[in-house]
Parts: C-alpha cells; sequence; structure tokens
C-alpha cells in the first residue's frame, strides 16, 4: 500500500469511495450522490488552501482511499485548527488504510504547522473511535441528535488531537 497526493486523474475513483459512503453509511451526513466533477473542484480548492487530499494506493496504483483536512472554522481565531476525513472503499476496510493515512495527514499538519486536529465522527461507528484513540485523540464531547440520515437522529462525536505543544504564537 502506498500513500501520494491525489492528482486529477483519481477523482473518479474519490467519487466512487465518496458516493459509497453517501448511499451506504452515515460516514456522511448527505444524501446527495456527487460527479467527479465536483471532486475536480474540490482538489483545486484544497490545493489553493495549501491543504493536501491523499490517496491509498494497491500495488497497481488503484486508488483504495482518500483523505484530507481543511479549515475548521473559518474565523481567524481557528487557523491553527484543521478537521480532517478519511475514507476507505468497502472492501479495504479494516486493512488499516485508515490508519495508513491518518498518520499521512497528522505528518502534514504537523509540517504547515497546525496545532490540532479535529475528528467529527458519528457516535456509534466505533470502528473510527477506536482507530483515532489509538492514534491519540481524545473525546471532546457529543453533540447529540444533531443530524439525520436513513430516518435516524445521529450523534456526532468530536476528538481532538494536539499536533504539538508549542505556545500560542504572537498575534
Amino acid at each position: 500500500m502506498k500513500i501520494r497526493d491525489a492528482v486529477p486523474a483519481d477523482a473518479e475513483a474519490i467519487t466512487a469511495i465518496y458516493n459509497d459512503a453517501v448511499a451506504n453509511t452515515t460516514a456522511i451526513w448527505n444524501d446527495t450522490l456527487i460527479e467527479p466533477a465536483n471532486r475536480l473542484t474540490w482538489l483545486a480548492d484544497r490545493a489553493k488552501q495549501g491543504y493536501p487530499v491523499l490517496v491509498a494506493v494497491d500495488d497497481s496504483d488503484t486508488v483504495v482511499g482518500f483523505a484530507s483536512f481543511g479549515d475548521w472554522r473559518s474565523w481567524d481565531g481557528y487557523r491553527y485548527t484543521i478537521e480532517h476525513s478519511v475514507y476507505v472503499r468497502a472492501d479495504q476496510r479494516g486493512a488499516g488504510i485508515g490508519k495508513l493515512m491518518m498518520i499521512a495527514l497528522i505528518d502534514r499538519a504537523r509540517a504547515i504547522g497546525k496545532h490540532i486536529m479535529v475528528a467529527g465522527i458519528e457516535a456509534t461507528n466505533t470502528g473510527s473511535m477506536r482507530l483515532h484513540e489509538k492514534l491519540g485523540f481524545e473525546s471532546a464531547g457529543v453533540l447529540r441528535q444533531v443530524g439525520m440520515k436513513f430516518g435516524t437522529w445521529l450523534d456526532l462525536a468530536f476528538l481532538t488531537l494536539a499536533l504539538d505543544t508549542r505556545p500560542p504564537p504572537d498575534a
């Protein structure tokens, strides 16, 4: 398994993984499937912001997962905080791909001077919760019934990872 930066040619595979999560999981609280053009725009937007989009590829360079991070909130005071997303193709889940992508994302976040990484996880997604806890994320609370999908109210668990121990930078 190899982790590399996504390129525009990966948009179709990223779209397929995203749409599977939309249609079949509560990992994405969206009901609308997207087209590859949406992911091409997203890739370009992330690049403009200086944020990575990573893909996990197998030996034949087939995309089996993708991950990224972006601003947690848009106000200046949050500029050192990011929120990430990691998605693995359904037939590849549980094989350690998510962990590899997470480690790469954490390294990238540290390299660009971010301080806190936020995870927003559907509270019953125990696999994702355990993965984040193993990587050092700590619980920051649960927002009850803030989402709805498949006719069910969903709780959103927040976890955070301190990426460094530096004091606040000069304003």
